[in-house]
């Protein structure tokens, strides 16, 4: 147990040392989310307290409540205030301060007039433009449960758990099991469009696709399913790992539908992250990947410091294999379903969208544009619904073994 626990501090420095290292390597307030002044505000009712911050990217973030005087606090990691403070519509609020603390995390104290303690707590992604909101609903308390609630130091203690409180109080009943988030990002978009042949774009196909797959999976009801974007518009590699943990997804599944020079390629492949690209074909396909955040003026070249690298390394250890079992599932049940398969199926490259390392991803080239056999099965509905259907098959069967060998690893 020791070891686990380790091994999940390690991650989580890991991924907090890759957000700062990104932002000093991409200049500082570039990779910063920005406050939104005009989408946030602060408002009461007799019953509720609603706080709203509105960010220009998603961005980690963390609650605690605070007694004499009550307060609540959020901090947000990598935030520029811009100087502004968030728009007070009441008077439950007495006072408001906003900072940055030295690790590079924002802060916001909001000083109550009453005691208030958090009901709920949640972070949206707008699909279409990347902006975030940080939503908090807070509910009246009594001094006695707000002091009890403060001093327990866990989030939203008071009405959550409210037996906590009132140790004679029936228990709550329990919640539902958390489904398995599935992260699906259909590649490209916006002023990305992939690749083009005869008029029909890659970015338009695979989301077509990630839409077909995002209801079969939802219909089966294993799995939650968030999707990088929804329309077509440009979102950054960077973007859309950031996405990804703000969904708290468990597994991340990048779609594409590549083409190649004089018809390098054809059938299904499916990546997994390399230092070193595994043949030609999947060196030309990650450059070209990152090379399309250029067009937004985004720069993935930078590297995180030494220290980041060797906690990402152990990180990676766990999370490695089990992308790697992953890739062969699809691959399995791709090729027992008939479908078509690359004579290469499971490859490697430096995919920057594949660079999360707390959460397996994997990227699926469904076909490439450059092939006509290939070209015609990825404009056939009949074919995106079958493939739709063994995709989210090996997707449960995946998630079945592995929740088996991770309840292995913890004993």
């Amino acid at each position: 147990m020791q070891v686990m626990n380790f091994a999940r501090t390690l991650m989580a420095a890991a991924i907090l040392l890759l957000q700062a290292g990104g932002a000093m390597a991409q200049g500082g307030q570039a990779a910063q989310a920005r406050l939104i002044v005009g989408d946030s505000a602060i408002s009461a009712t007799r019953g509720e307290l609603a706080v709203d911050i509105a960010l220009s990217q998603p961005a980690p973030f963390r609650t605690r409540i605070l007694a004499a005087p009550p307060r609540v606090v959020v901090d947000i990691n990598t935030v520029d205030w811009g100087g502004a403070t968030i728009p007070d519509q009441g008077n439950a609020v007495a006072a408001q301060r906003l900072g940055h603390l030295p690790d590079g995390w924002a802060r916001l104290v909001l000083e109550l007039n009453d005691p208030w303690l958090p009901a709920t707590t949640e972070q949206r992604v707008d699909p279409d433009t990347g902006r975030a909101r940080i939503a908090l609903r807070l509910s009246r308390a009594t001094d006695e449960e707000f002091d009890m609630g403060a001093q327990s130091e866990a989030r939203f203690v008071a009405r959550t758990h409210p037996a906590l409180l009132h140790p004679d109080a029936a228990p709550p009943p329990p919640e539902a099991p958390r489904r398995p988030v599935v992260m699906l990002d259909p590649g490209h978009g916006g002023i990305d469009p992939g690749a083009e042949r005869d008029g029909v774009r890659e970015s338009d196909l695979v989301l077509q696709f990630a839409r077909i797959l995002r209801e079969e999976l939802l219909r089966r009801g294993v799995f939650d399913v968030a999707m990088t974007r929804d329309a077509d518009v440009f979102v950054s590699l960077d973007g859309r790992i950031r996405a990804a943990r703000a969904a708290g997804a468990d597994l991340f599944v990048s779609l594409h539908a590549d083409a190649l020079p004089e018809g390098m390629a054809s059938g299904t492949i499916v990546y997994l992250l390399g230092d070193e690209a595994s043949d030609d074909s999947a060196a030309y396909l990650a450059e070209r990947h990152d090379r399309a955040d250029m067009l937004a003026g985004v720069d993935m070249t930078g590297n995180t410091d030494e220290i980041a690298r060797v906690l990402m390394a152990v990180a990676w250890q766990d999370t490695a294999p089990r992308a790697q079992a992953l890739a062969e599932t699809l691959v399995d049940h791709v090729g027992e379903a008939g479908l078509r398969l690359h004579r290469r199926p499971v490859q490697s490259g430096a995919f920057t969208v594949l660079r999360a390392v707390d959460m397996p991803s994997v990227l699926i080239e469904l076909g490439f544009m450059s092939n006509p056999r290939d070209m015609a099965q990825l404009q056939d509905p009949e074919w995106h619904a079958h493939m739709a259907r063994v995709l989210a098959d090996a997707l449960e069967g995946w998630q079945e073994e592995d929740t088996t060998l991770q309840g292995l690893r913890r004993r």
